[in-house]
């Protein structure tokens, strides 16, 4: 799979403290796209799921891990190594977070047996292309189009929470290639 980056604690993409991975490749390419330097695959970032929960499995012994969110790019084009993945990270925790560019009704009328895995699995998907017109500082959301599907109901009410205390917020890393900037970005950002 093609992984670009791997942050904890994100604390700004869901509650808690999160472990954070964004996907490489998107063919999307929305107008004001806070991630555009990651619509293309590239061969560095190649890592088999199992080496990718390696690394998860270490921050996760030395640091409580509240969930995670999983961003790219556009992961469900990766559905199959991230079906993969996200069988070894329930083991961490099942409170998983995914964003999609597809509507979650596309999504299930694939019917695509690795996208059927994630869907199962995943607690909260936020669905829907971003469109720069539409960012308007919704909670978790680039743009208002976009919807939060709580998809498994034991985490409705604490999601249910932070959509209703939660406001968008920034969060820098330095990492080795320089400052990432985290969260939902106003459109001028």
């Amino acid at each position: 799979m093609n992984v670009a980056r791997i942050l904890y604690p994100v604390q700004v993409l869901g509650p808690g403290n999160r472990i954070g991975l964004w996907l490489c490749g998107c063919a999307r390419a929305c107008k004001g796209c806070s991630n555009p330097e990651l619509w293309n695959p590239r061969p560095e970032y190649e890592i088999e799921p199992n080496k990718v929960f390696e690394l998860i499995d270490k921050i996760a012994s030395a640091h409580k891990v509240d969930g995670f969110t999983i961003s790219g790019g556009e992961p469900m084009d990766q559905a199959k190594e991230l079906s993969s993945l996200i069988k070894q990270m329930i083991s961490v925790s099942k409170d998983i977070l995914i964003y999609t560019g597809y509507r979650l009704e596309a999504l299930r009328s694939k019917e695509d047996e690795w996208i059927d895995d994630i869907l199962q699995e995943a607690a909260v998907l936020v669905d829907g292309e971003y469109i720069e017109e539409l960012n308007d500082d919704t909670v978790l959301r680039g743009s208002s189009n976009q919807r939060v599907h709580i998809l498994n109901d034991k985490y409705a009410e604490r999601y249910q929470q932070y959509l209703a205390e939660a406001h968008n917020q920034i969060q820098n890393f330095t990492t080795s290639d320089g400052i990432v900037s985290v969260g939902i970005h106003h459109p001028t950002f």
